[in-house]
């Protein structure tokens, strides 16, 4: 079964993408990206589900993080946000995101991008 990491500071999020995707995936749900990187020291996801808009770390900082260490750049990471305006969407894309999902997100929509982006 292949895995997703959820990030988001918001437990309601959290709980709607783990009850939308744990039919078909192996989901693990972090409430900061802290939480997230210490869990990548012990296994790689197949793809995470990032939000933007976090304290501390936000999603754009884990991303680089991600994308700057050769264990983790080959992760898809699909940005999930309710800042949702054209510039952060394209800015997501300019800096590796495989897809943007605005929230709030439909099931079908978050089934749909996991489906395409999971290999």
């Amino acid at each position: 079964m292949k895995t997703i990491f959820v990030v988001d500071d918001s437990i309601s999020n959290l709980v709607t993408a783990r009850q939308a995707l744990s039919g078909q995936y192996e989901v693990y749900t972090f409430s900061s990206a802290d939480l997230m990187f210490e869990h990548l020291g012990h296994f790689v996801p197949d793809l995470i589900l990032l939000d933007l808009l976090m304290p501390e770390i936000n999603g754009f900082s884990a991303f680089r993080h991600l994308i700057n260490d050769k264990r983790y750049r080959n992760i898809p990471v699909v940005i999930f946000t309710s800042k949702g305006d054209a510039a952060t969407e394209t800015l997501s894309y300019q800096v590796g995101a495989v897809d943007f999902i605005r929230k709030p997100f439909t099931e079908a929509v978050l089934l749909e991008s996991m489906r395409r982006h999971i290999s």
